[in-house]
């Protein structure tokens, strides 16, 4: 994931664009201005960290995040109960930042993803994967020659 996710920094930019995830729609939008790009891709809740108390919910069974978003995280559960494992089959935790990229990882193997994000909502980091990206050039404003947004908004969930 971590190759993934820094072919797509240095393809468009990632680590420098604005984000908007819908869950609505499960799209993620990524608006780079500096390079005039917009970025869109479908998106997966793998889960949330708070970083108050250090505690991660996975979005397998969470209560903001529908179903058909938490796939991803469905299947580090699947395996995680195949194998036995504690962490990917309890619901809520305590972990790390580190531990909660660590379970993002394999959900972005696991549900082929192209790459790994996290926005912050608040004290709540949000853990998504993403898949096939659509890039396309962004409008420019015919007075400035200054590329414009089309999607305002930053960070939210």
């Amino acid at each position: 994931m971590a190759i993934l996710t820094q072919s797509e920094k240095d393809l468009w930019g990632l680590h420098n664009a604005d984000w908007n995830a819908d869950l609505a729609s499960g799209v993620i939008t990524f608006t780079n201005t500096e390079m005039g790009l917009i970025v869109t891709a479908p998106l997966r809740v793998i889960g949330t960290y708070d970083i108050q108390d250090c505690t991660w919910l996975w979005g397998w069974n969470h209560p903001s995040v529908a179903e058909q978003l938490g796939e991803h995280a469905r299947r580090v559960r699947d395996f995680g109960q195949r194998y036995e494992l504690q962490a990917p089959t309890t619901r809520k935790i305590t972990a790390s930042k580190d531990d909660a990229w660590g379970f993002t990882a394999p959900a972005c193997h696991l549900g082929g993803g192209q790459g790994g994000y996290n926005g912050s909502s608040g004290d709540i980091r949000v853990f998504m994967t993403y898949g096939e990206v659509t890039i396309r050039k962004m409008d420019r404003d015919r007075s400035t020659g200054k590329a414009s947004k089309r999607h305002p908004g930053q960070g939210t969930v």
